[in-house]
């Protein structure tokens, strides 16, 4: 190559490759520095969009999680509004027992009243607990309901009794004779709206539907709460006919049913007992243990739209869990009237018929508390699935993202050197034009 002094080419080359090596030492020392070998979508264009969707995954992930974490602790605020109720219902039912029993006066059982009056207060207290302002318990957030009366089943009796049948005529589910005569006293009993009616009567020859309507009657006169004997497919109103939802026990077999007249909890039946006792007075306990065994079916609730929780706990849309709390105030759980009449215990024959209100109330407040204890349990399988799919997401991200620092370090400090030695050769290159000065001498 001629010597000339305007245009360097060995210079301008070794330029060149210095650019190239500087730009490729920026991004060695990018990746060094930031832990990814793609940092902008020029890295690698594909790369860069598969990374970015999975980080959009992960950040979904962790947020479905805590929001399975935020449900779980509602849920365990809804648990602990209702197991407080469950261990008032327990104490309770100590109460009602204990009032039942004649060693009481009256003026005991008035001081059994008074405390049983603080505590269905405060049942009512407990359902109206809240998570971030949210009532939990109070029936605000039930699943859509269509409203539904009370319905008490009886499967000790034959599956052959029917409200036709005579009292004197009744078997136990083993086609045992219940040894019922008609010298026989029989007193029915039930509460609604917290008040108890109950009426005694010779057996005779009286029918189940009879002994119901006896105690409708009891009420002088007032409709409110007339009850129904149910067989089977096959219903009976108290002098009238209709139809319903079908009782059946759990081997589909026939089983007798005491079903309210009036839908919602305004109507429920919170509490049936059915007793014979002889001539004497005597109680005859073989046949009470069948009678009296009566077991909600279908538990009183009033209309609802579908208020129920819904939990979002996934990264797509629909991906939640719903869950319906029912109501369990007092007066949902058969203990109080809407006029604020309360659960009585003033006399031996009433305290007898709070007896099964209690079981039933504490029924119902074990179901409750069975849905959220599920909720909770589900939650936290889900909790831990989500934890999972974000590690597993996390890991796959970083294979395509996160910079291998040993080969980096290794590349970075080729580019490092090649980099001087650019820089040497341009500074060689750049002397080599005033060389042509000698022959300007």
């Amino acid at each position: 190559m001629g010597m000339v002094v305007k245009n360097n080419m060995s210079a301008i080359s070794t330029l060149n490759t210095l650019n190239k090596n500087s730009n490729a030492l920026t991004k060695s020392l990018q990746k060094v520095s930031s832990g990814m070998k793609i940092n902008s979508a020029a890295d690698d264009a594909s790369g860069y969009a598969i990374s970015e969707r999975m980080r959009v995954q992960i950040r979904g992930l962790d947020q479905a999680n805590a929001n399975t974490q935020s449900g779980n602790s509602m849920m365990k605020v809804a648990e602990g509004a209702v197991s407080s109720t469950v261990d008032i219902l327990k104490t309770l039912k100590e109460k009602v027992i204990n009032a039942a029993n004649d060693t009481n006066t009256d003026s005991d059982r008035q001081t059994i009243q008074k405390e049983l009056d603080q505590s269905i207060d405060q049942i009512d207290d407990n359902a109206n607990v809240t998570f971030n302002g949210k009532y939990l318990v109070d029936g605000s957030h039930n699943n859509k309901v269509t409203a539904t009366k009370t319905a008490l089943t009886n499967e000790s009796m034959s599956s052959t009794t029917a409200s036709a049948s005579k009292l004197t005529a009744l078997k136990n589910r083993n086609g045992e004779d219940l040894n019922i005569h008609s010298t026989d006293n029989v007193t029915v009993s039930y509460v609604q709206q917290g008040k108890t009616y109950t009426t005694t009567f010779q057996v005779g020859s009286n029918t189940l539907s009879q002994v119901i309507a006896s105690v409708s009657s009891a009420k002088n006169g007032q409709e409110v709460g007339k009850a129904v004997l149910t067989l089977s497919s096959t219903t009976a109103y108290i002098g009238q006919s209709s139809s319903t939802n079908s009782v059946y026990t759990a081997d589909n077999g026939n089983a007798i049913t005491l079903t309210a007249a009036t839908a919602g909890t305004i109507g429920q039946v919170s509490g049936f007992s059915i007793s014979i006792t002889d001539n004497t007075g005597a109680i005859n306990k073989s046949a009470n243990a069948v009678l009296d065994n009566f077991s909600e079916s279908i538990r009183a609730q009033n209309d609802s739209e579908d208020n129920a929780l819904v939990l979002q706990v996934g990264t797509k849309a629909n991906q939640a869990i719903k869950v319906g709390l029912t109501d369990m105030r007092s007066n949902a759980l058969g203990l109080k009237g809407t006029d604020g009449q309360t659960l009585n215990v003033s006399t031996q024959a009433k305290a007898n018929a709070a007896i099964n209100v209690l079981d039933n109330a504490l029924q119902k407040a074990l179901d409750q508390q069975t849905t959220i204890g599920s909720v909770e349990s589900r939650l936290e399988y889900t909790s831990s699935n989500l934890t999972t799919a974000s590690e597993n997401v996390q890991s796959s991200e970083s294979t395509i993202r996160d910079a291998n620092m040993a080969k980096e370090m290794t590349e970075y400090t080729k580019n490092n050197v090649l980099m001087q030695a650019a820089q040497s050769m341009l500074a060689q290159a750049n002397q080599s034009s005033s060389s042509v000065l000698s022959l300007l001498q």
